[in-house]
């Protein structure tokens, strides 16, 4: 029985050797759930949802929904025990990753039995907004900034969020997206939100 430790490493292993170049964020809050992970690519956003031996269907109804409000593509990576189940319970467009027991060598056998499309459910523009949610303030200041827009300082998040959709074409935007999220370093980021808020402390004076 695999459980959710067990899946996570041989299909991030496997998702970097598919996708080229990615970047993994984990547990990410999405409206009302949590994204298992978050798959980062230099045009998409793509969510996993990973369901191990253990788990059940109980929550994947709601989390479908949440899923398919922020992501471009969406995948559900299954044990060995959902193997047969699952494509019964999420849309057609949702790619189906199997994680399998170990083989010869002790190690889970990733495949994909199911490509995943692009999400047609969400209006694009929603969709949009909510990926601009992700981004914290600085970086959205960021995209402000490389599209020579105004700085907003002012402003409350989802105010520049709108300015940034509304303003900017999703072609450009999208890899903008992606750029910020791959240069993002938890390391520095309660330095930077503070630097933000002095800045627009001194501004309002």
């Amino acid at each position: 029985m695999l459980k959710d430790k067990d899946i996570r490493e041989p299909l991030f292993t496997y998702l970097e050797e598919r996708f080229g170049k990615v970047r993994i964020i984990e547990e990410k809050q999405i409206k009302k759930s949590r994204a298992d992970c978050m798959m980062v690519t230099s045009d998409f956003l793509t969510g996993i949802e990973i369901k191990s031996d253990a788990d059940t269907y109980a929550r994947l109804e709601r989390q479908i929904k949440d899923y398919n409000r922020f992501f471009d593509f969406n995948y559900v990576a299954v044990g060995s025990a959902h193997a047969l189940s699952i494509e019964s319970h999420v849309p057609a467009w949702w790619g189906i990753i199997t994680v399998s027991d170990r083989d010869t060598d002790g190690v889970p056998v990733v495949n994909i039995v199911r490509e995943g499309l692009p999400n047609p459910k969400r209006e694009k523009m929603v969709k949009l907004r909510n990926q601009l949610s992700i981004l914290w303030r600085p970086e959205l200041n960021n995209l402000l900034e490389i599209n020579g827009l105004p700085k907003y300082k002012q402003k409350s998040k989802d105010f520049v969020i709108h300015k940034i959709a509304e303003k900017v074409d999703v072609e450009v935007l999208k890899p903008q997206i992606s750029n910020e999220l791959f240069e993002r370093d938890y390391t520095t980021i309660s330095q930077r939100i503070a630097e933000y808020k002095m800045s627009r402390n001194a501004a309002k004076k």
